[in-house]
């Protein structure tokens, strides 16, 4: 295992950085961990320490890097969410390029042989998946201010960090579970709206948008895994850039989950698609990412069946229901 002595994560007061926080707390207990969080935000895992500074502040981020000098940098934070992106596309391009820029820079200026994890996005490949399932070696093809911006952090970090530090970058595919409550993610959406269902709170009617698109997902946890078998072998890694997908390779039809979600579920309900929730010219039918370079490299594979992850989202979005109900009661 890596010996990290100074970690930094961006964006751990999240879905994802929950996990992974907890993830390098308990296989790093002697390192300095810190949380870069908004001035006035607060969150994140009890094991590190806050760290305020707003990402698209260069200024701020330079000082704070000046003064942790981290050896390893995990970089989640970001706009996460494409149907946000595409309605707020200054804040997007500024969080996730201008962060990324930022952060790449004072990184590069600090922390020369330094770690740098980036999580990227499949969605990088855009049109590319009208080929079938993609490799890393697919060109990028990015057909939204989302997918454009992540695609730029990437290269941009590639320049600023290469070939001092050790970059890695992953183009994870969708993935949830337990934890994910954002309702601009589909399957968050499903089984927050039935939860509510089946505890009476709302109508028996799940509003949806297109369910004819086919994704990749994975469990958040399979996902955390990745992150942590790329951390712990990062310097053995041989190129100052390496690029790894995380993915299972399948791609589900939409439809195919909420009706797995369905059968999870106690309750009956209709479907019903709301417009608003449909993304225009998003045209890319299905989307599935081969993971052979990381398997090889990591020995990482799925643990988790897509049933395992919906089944855990469920009951998490059951578990908020009742406290929900409770505080109001």
């Amino acid at each position: 295992m890596a010996p990290f002595e100074r970690i930094l994560v961006t964006g751990g007061a999240g879905f994802v950085g929950g996990h992974l926080c907890a993830a390098l707390a308990e296989a790093y207990p002697r390192a300095k961990r810190s949380l870069l969080l908004r001035p006035g935000e607060r969150g994140g895992h009890e094991g590190f320490e806050a760290a305020a500074a707003d990402l698209v502040d260069e200024a701020a981020i330079d000082a704070l890097i000046a003064g942790l000098r981290p050896d390893l940098i995990v970089h989640l934070a970001g706009q996460a969410s494409i149907g946000q992106a595409l309605h707020a596309v200054e804040t997007t391009w500024r969080v996730n390029f201008h962060g990324a820029f930022a952060l790449g820079a004072a990184t590069a200026r600090y922390c020369p042989g330094g770690v740098f994890l980036f999580a990227s996005s499949a969605s990088v490949y855009g049109a590319s998946f009208g080929d079938g399932v993609l490799t890393e070696e697919a060109a990028l093809r990015p057909v939204d201010a989302y997918s454009r911006s992540k695609a730029a952090a990437e290269n941009a970090l590639a320049d600023l960090l290469a070939p001092q530090c050790r970059l890695i970058i992953c183009r994870p595919v969708n993935h949830s579970g337990p934890g994910q409550r954002n309702r601009n993610f589909a399957l968050a959406s499903f089984a927050t709206q039935i939860a509510g269902i089946e505890s009476g709170r709302v109508e028996p009617l799940i509003k949806v948008g297109d369910l004819s698109k086919a994704r990749d997902f994975l469990d958040v946890r399979d996902v955390i895994d990745a992150y942590m078998r790329l951390i712990e072998r990062a310097r053995d890694l041989q190129q100052p850039v390496s690029i790894f997908n995380i993915a299972s390779g399948k791609a589900h039809q939409i439809a195919s989950l909420l009706e797995r979600l369905r059968a999870l579920s106690n309750a009956q309900f209709g479907v019903e698609v709301d417009p608003a929730l449909l993304r225009p010219g998003s045209d890319i039918a299905s989307v599935a990412c081969d993971a052979t370079r990381l398997t090889e490299a990591t020995g990482w594979r799925p643990r988790r069946n897509i049933d395992d992850m919906l089944r855990a989202l469920l009951d998490d979005a059951r578990a908020t229901e009742t406290q929900a109900a409770e505080q109001s009661a």
